[in-house]
């Protein structure tokens, strides 16, 4: 009896011990209270010739608008193209997936959802025809088996409805049996968690996380229907997407409290696809939940948030790493895109003829960013060639940071 007793004591004081030590171990971890505390990365044993030379590869490219390097929740190093600072805004293109596939997570968490495994057609009716085998997880994988006529959904983004021509694509292949890199999915993930919560994307993201982690300044894209974009087109600093790269570097813990559930990280940086189709580089990669694998093998494991034209988050969770890249952006007015009169074009099916007709308009005069059109868009300055073709090299700098 005494010895069994003895024994429930020791077990609750190991109990408490270890508690008191998790919860000490967490007070510890250092977080940014508004604006990100600065250090040399000499002192979180990072050698700042590794930085320079990682900064250095950056700006090889002359496109790169601005890098930030974040070690154990502190920054340690940032650079800046002429003419731009720690608050300019770039746009995050494709990394937005990312950040809108976290909403399904917290909503699975809230048991607003289900699981990932949830049939679409649960949460949106349109889904239920010869789509209804689809799943959550299909959409977050791009593994849909949705219609994909190669490059003619980037067209979406000029469309006034870009929600109605995503409720419109029908089935194609088998659901979960090839990775399909598809914006219709992640444009269909806001139709989901409005159903699922009653509320559109952008607010849920503000409410949810942006309030959480002291994300303050930044613009969610809608389209001209007041659709939100929930497969691009986020507009913020580097410093701020940092934040957010920091958010699943700490298990979706944010000073304590729990964002979003350690298990969805944790299923979020397991490789599902990979390698995938690569269309400008040899480094292969992987595909999970929105998020892209850089590198997954016993040398490390990073995992990135990634935007057309080179918009970078990198997060390496093991070593508590996240380095940002963003290329050159001048943001318009407004979070509404309004085309003007450049709908006249929008029945073009080539995205990057379009983008490309776009910016000769404006460089010839014939439109102000600042008056005829409202939408993110990247000019020619801002479009990444050294840094794709450096990017395996960069990777290798990333993982090599916290190495002897």
């Amino acid at each position: 009896m005494t010895f069994t007793l003895k024994n429930k004591v020791l077990t609750l004081i190991v109990f408490l011990l270890l508690f008191i030590f998790d919860n000490s171990f967490a007070e510890s971890l250092e977080f940014p209270n508004g604006n990100w505390t600065q250090k040399n990365p000499n002192e979180v044993n990072i050698s700042e010739e590794k930085v320079n030379t990682l900064f250095d590869l950056s700006f090889a490219d002359s496109a790169t608008q601005a890098v930030v390097l974040i070690k154990d929740g502190y920054l340690i190093g940032e650079r800046y193209a002429e003419e731009f600072d720690a608050s300019s805004f770039g746009t995050s293109w494709s990394m937005a997936k990312s950040f809108y596939a976290a909403l399904i997570g917290i909503s699975i968490d809230r048991d607003e959802i289900g699981s990932l495994d949830d049939k679409v057609g649960l949460y949106l009716d349109y889904f239920n025809d010869e789509r209804s085998e689809v799943t959550i997880r299909d959409l977050l994988d791009m593994t849909s088996g949705l219609e994909y006529p190669e490059n003619e959904h980037e067209n979406m983004f000029f469309l006034q409805n870009q929600l109605e021509y995503a409720q419109q694509i029908g089935m194609e292949k088998e659901p979960g049996t090839l990775f399909e890199y598809n914006n219709v999915n992640s444009m269909l993930l806001g139709d989901i968690l409005q159903k699922a919560t009653g509320k559109r994307a952008d607010e849920l993201l503000v409410e949810r996380i942006f309030s959480k982690i002291g994300i303050n300044d930044f613009t969610l894209w809608r389209d001209g229907a007041g659709n939100v974009l929930t497969y691009c087109c986020i507009d913020m600093s580097a410093r701020d997407y940092s934040k957010f790269g920091l958010l699943f570097s700490r298990n979706g813990n944010w000073d304590g409290e729990e964002i979003i559930s350690k298990d969805y990280v944790d299923e979020t940086f397991t490789q599902v696809w990979g390698p995938t189709p690569q269309w400008w580089t040899d480094s292969e990669r992987g595909y999970s939940l929105h998020w892209w694998i850089s590198k997954n093998d016993e040398e490390g494991s990073i995992f990135n948030a990634s935007g057309k034209y080179g918009q970078y988050i990198f997060v390496d969770r093991k070593n508590d790493i996240i380095f940002t890249r963003i290329t050159k952006y001048h943001p318009t007015s407004g979070s509404v895109q309004n085309w003007g009169l450049f709908n006249r074009y929008n029945k073009i099916k080539d995205v990057d003829r379009l983008i490309n007709l776009l910016r000769f308009y404006i460089d010839v005069g014939l439109l102000d960013l600042s008056k005829d059109v409202e939408t993110p868009i990247t000019l020619d300055e801002g479009y990444s060639k050294e840094f794709y073709q450096n990017y395996g090299e960069i990777i290798d700098l990333i993982a090599n940071l916290s190495r002897d």
